[in-house]
């Protein structure tokens, strides 16, 4: 990987993954019979709000690309997410904020409550890395999302009766252009699982998550270094991903090559 220094184009590109990123998980969502989640996606300015009822957590209801001049139509987001009874949050990142904005978010009733890493690297043919070999990594196979959603639950610590919408909402995007799952075996014991989403030439490293007693064997050092070999196979020139600050996942990614682009401020309401 090589090192190119961020600057307002680059950050835009990648700010703009992120938001195509989640549009299409939740578009394909919404685009099932009935809409049964609930989905909403609706742009307010040069932002861009979601929403999904049935899935009330923070992950699927922000607020992506808040831009100053976008100042006006703050009152008319916080008014689409309380008809919903869900609390407002914003994403913001740095290239796109000003004193006045945050002023008009501080003055709506929201304040800055955490923050959120981006990370990027560029890719070239040249530098596919080696996975250790007592760790093997797959396509999931259509009929291994209970598989998928059985790391992915202990992975985060979910109860266990969500497994099967964990499931469904993922087989979904199964055979949607974009979209590739992986899982990893720990001396051929199912160990984790890693999702890539490729959109032109940006690769996004989606999501992942590690069975607790197969932690620290480097599963998802290795799934972040399959994804990368992935996506420069399919020509992809840059890979992001968005993670918690400080988290493992960051390190691990910094690990792997990426660089910090920014850290994003998430605001939500007092």
């Amino acid at each position: 990987m090589t090192t190119v220094v961020l600057n307002h184009e680059l950050a835009q590109r990648l700010e703009q993954s992120e938001i195509e990123c989640l549009e299409s998980r939740l578009s394909a969502f919404q685009q099932l019979q009935g809409n049964p989640m609930g989905v909403e996606i609706q742009k307010f300015g040069q932002a861009t709000a979601f929403s999904v009822r049935n899935i009330p957590g923070p992950s699927f209801n922000t607020v992506k690309g808040l831009k100053t001049g976008d100042e006006h139509a703050i009152e008319e987001m916080g008014n689409f997410y309380e008809q919903k009874e869900i609390p407002a949050r914003f994403e913001l990142a740095p290239a796109n904020t000003s004193s006045e904005l945050l002023t008009c978010l501080s003055r709506a009733g929201y304040y800055h409550h955490d923050f959120h890493t981006a990370l990027y690297g560029t890719l070239s043919k040249k530098a596919k890395i080696e996975i250790q070999p007592n760790i093997g990594i797959h396509k999931l196979d259509r009929d291994e999302f209970d598989t998928f959603a059985n790391i992915y639950v202990k992975g985060f610590g979910m109860p266990d009766f969500l497994k099967n919408g964990v499931a469904q909402n993922n087989k979904i995007l199964y055979d949607i252009e974009g979209w590739t799952f992986y899982l990893a075996t720990y001396e051929n014991v199912p160990a984790g699982i890693g999702v890539l989403f490729i959109k032109d030439d940006i690769a996004t490293l989606a999501a992942a998550a590690t069975m607790p007693s197969l932690r620290n064997r480097g599963i998802q050092s290795a799934l972040i270094n399959h994804r990368i070999n992935e996506a420069i196979d399919k020509g992809c020139s840059l890979i992001v991903g968005q993670v918690r600050f400080r988290s493992v996942s960051q390190n691990n990614m910094e690990r792997a090559g990426l660089q910090i682009a920014y850290t994003k401020a998430i605001w939500t309401e007092k």
